[in-house]
């Protein structure tokens, strides 16, 4: 199989190189959509109880449908392509996102809120130099684990043509061949797992001693 394996790459180098680029660029465009919505929503959730539990609840409710249903209900609606693989993407990607966005702001102290409001700091600089980098590690975390799930979602983009390394997935699967399973299954396992290093190496740098 290894033998099979190195001469598809051999062979077929610049088709895998164009399924990879339209697989990160596809996670990557939904993670940036994902974050827009999130961030936001997570800060203002965080400052209102009303707006947390109707945000949180609706999340909750979306990661009740698995990834393959989303993508399934968006198809009568706008049709097959990336538009609704990226909005299948955007839906999953934005309950980690929000809701770690509120589990940050809600760690920080309220002792150092009202000291910094104490102060004079107005509360968009209260925001940037308190709050924000107290609960970045905690957003880091959320846009972690939402970007790990939306590569790995991403493959079943290939089902309503959106590309990326889901077609060697399930070309290897239509055509029982192994090698295109391991070549395009192990490199949405590599950058899951690569994601996932650079993120928790950031988040240690990140992170205030005292956490």
């Amino acid at each position: 199989m290894l033998n099979d394996m190195l001469a598809y790459l051999s062979q077929n180098s610049s088709a895998y190189w164009t399924a990879v680029w339209e697989h990160l660029s596809l996670s990557f465009l939904a993670l940036g959509a994902a974050l827009v919505i999130g961030l936001p929503l997570g800060y203002w959730s965080s400052q209102s109880p009303l707006v947390r539990k109707l945000s949180q609840g609706s999340v909750q409710a979306l990661r009740v449908i698995p990834s393959l249903g989303i993508l399934f209900i968006l198809i009568p609606i706008m049709g097959v392509g990336k538009v609704p693989a990226l909005i299948a993407l955007v839906i999953l990607g934005l309950p980690s996102i929000l809701l770690n966005t509120v589990v940050g702001f809600g760690e920080v102290s309220p002792v150092l809120t009202e000291t910094g409001l104490g102060l004079g700091m107005t509360r968009l600089q209260l925001l940037w130099r308190v709050q924000l980098p107290l609960a970045l590690p905690y957003i880091l975390n959320g846009i972690k684990l939402a970007l790990v799930e939306v590569i790995a979602s991403a493959t079943l983009a290939t089902y309503i043509g959106a590309g990326g390394l889901g077609e060697l997935i399930f070309t290897g699967l239509g055509l029982y061949r192994m090698d295109l399973l391991v070549i395009g299954g192990g490199s949405v396992a590599f950058l899951s797992f690569l994601t996932m290093i650079l993120f928790d190496l950031t988040i240690k740098g990140v992170t205030p001693h005292d956490i």
